[in-house]
């Protein structure tokens, strides 16, 4: 098995702007997958979706309302 080796920039476009823009809500997790489904408690629900944190950036945006999931790396499971 070869060892994982970074690109030199491993920021999309996407995060680059994800990284520049703070989040509108942020959620500290212990799980390298998370599932998203909005804001329901507010009527400001989506579609269930699994989002998988990159190890490199140690955050994920959701797609459908932009909140934040950041991994908690001292606590976290190893289940990528």
């Amino acid at each position: 098995m070869t060892e994982f080796v970074p690109p030199e920039n491993p920021l999309s476009t996407d995060q680059e702007s994800a990284a520049a823009y703070p989040a509108p809500e942020t959620e500290t997790v212990t799980r390298w997958k998370v599932a998203c489904a909005g804001d329901e408690a507010r009527g400001l629900g989506h579609p269930k979706v699994w989002l998988a944190i990159s190890p490199v950036t140690g955050f994920v945006d959701c797609g459908y309302c932009d909140k934040r999931f950041v991994i908690d790396r001292e606590n976290a499971s190893d289940d990528h």
